[in-house]
Order: C-alpha cells, then structure tokens, then sequence
C-alpha cells in the first residue's frame, strides 16, 4: 500500500472524528513513522496505547471512560464510577470500576487504575445504557440499575455509598420503583434491598 503525505494524513484523521487506531491508520496508507513524527511534533497526541487524537481539539472531558471503552470495548462501566457520571455519589473513586462476563478474561489496561468485576449473564446484560464521551461511545449502566448493583457489592464500597447514592438518585426526581425492583430481582437482591427502597424512595 502507498502511503499518504502528512497533509493528508492529518485529513484522514479529521475525518475519523479527530482520533484514530494505529490499525485504522496503517489500513488508510498512514505509516507508523509519519504517525510517530506527527507525534513527537505535538500535532497529535496519544490517548491510550494504540490510539491518539488531533492535539488541537478540545480536551477530553473524561479520558479515563474514553480510554475504558476504546481499550476494552465490551466491559461496562459501572458502580462508583457510574453513579459519578450520573451524578448520584459524592465519592472519588481511585478506580474505575467496570464489568464484564463471566468467565471472561479481564481485559488489561495498564496505564489506567482499573477495578474488573465479573457479572453474571443476564446481570451484565441488563441495564445497559450507551453514553457518546468525547465522540467516543461508551457503555455505562443507567441510573436504576447501578443503584442495585451498589447494594450487591455493598461489601466491597460500603453500605454508606449505596445510602447515599439512593437519596441523590431521589433528589432528582427521576426514580422509577419498579424498575429497581426488577434490577433486584436479576440481581438477586430483592429480599435485603426493598427495604430500604421503600423506606427511602
């Protein structure tokens, strides 16, 4: 394959949104020597291993959600890390929390604090919401089921974090009972959480 001029290149990189794979730009005629000068110029800059943007757009909002889903495509952000990005915590996680399947093999990222929790089947399947991040889309649980899947894992994060984040999900005048319930019921949960549910909700 020919390969293109940094002209061009950089084009070809506007055209895919600013951002590009170093697969995607050797499959579009860009060599790996003309992406590292554009590198090392500062015209781009790497977001991920693998994986860089145009410098002079706008920064990313929230590269750690980004580089989660552009490095491990088919985890799901969830727990702590959701309720932040639903705006239902006040805590600051030193972890982003994801999911993925049983029996899966934990995806590795090893410049991002990453805390992998293993879903069954049907529990990571459901509640799944897809968020565009810095152009970016990223499969994150909606508000409901993560309230749920932070009771389950209240033994890892704390009692006081779902406590919280079920009277900030309130707060927003947003709930939905009987969605919960159901996340409960997958989530096998639903004898110890609807009390509190009710009581709270």
């Amino acid at each position: 394959m020919s390969h293109i001029n940094r002209i061009k290149a950089i084009e070809v990189i506007q055209a895919n949104g600013g951002k590009i794979r170093m697969s995607e730009a050797i499959s579009l005629g860009i060599s790996r020597t003309l992406l590292y000068t554009l590198l090392e110029e500062g015209v781009i800059e790497k977001i991920s291993r693998g994986f860089y943007r145009l410098s002079d757009i706008e920064s990313l909002s929230n590269p750690d959600l980004v580089t989660v889903a552009l490095r491990a495509p088919n985890s799901v952000i969830c727990l702590t890390t959701a309720l932040s990005f639903h705006n239902i915590t006040t805590q600051i996680s030193r972890k982003v929390h994801i999911a993925v399947p049983q029996k899966s093999i934990a995806p590795r990222i090893n410049d991002l604090p990453v805390q992998v929790h293993w879903f069954s089947k049907e529990t990571y399947q459901t509640g799944i919401e897809t968020h565009v991040v810095d152009t970016v889309p990223v499969k994150i649980y909606n508000r409901d089921k993560s309230i749920v899947d932070c009771f389950k894992f209240r033994g890892q994060i704390g009692m006081d974090v779902f406590i919280e984040a079920i009277k900030l999900y309130r707060a927003q005048k947003k709930t939905n009972y009987n969605l919960i319930v159901q996340y409960a019921q997958i989530c096998r949960v639903y004898n110890k959480i609807i009390p509190y549910i009710e009581a709270i909700l």
